[in-house]
């Protein structure tokens, strides 16, 4: 899905840079999980059981509402 990856991307150039060595892990993390797994988190259809993984979605989504 485009509009995910746009999502995923728009984290990666302006959070990342930012973030302190845990959050850029859990990232990672979020990267290396299946495909309707993540769609499943970013859609809000899931909710990561994973506490930094879940502060990562977060973040994501909360840069969709701004």
């Amino acid at each position: 899905m485009r509009e995910l990856d746009e999502l995923l991307l728009e984290y990666l150039e302006e959070r990342y840079p930012l973030a302190d060595d845990d959050e850029k892990a859990a990232f990672q993390a979020l990267l290396a999980l299946a495909d309707p797994e993540l769609h499943g988190y970013l859609l809000q259809r899931q909710t990561p059981t994973e506490e930094p993984i879940a502060n990562v979605i977060e973040q994501i989504r909360s840069r969709t509402l701004s």
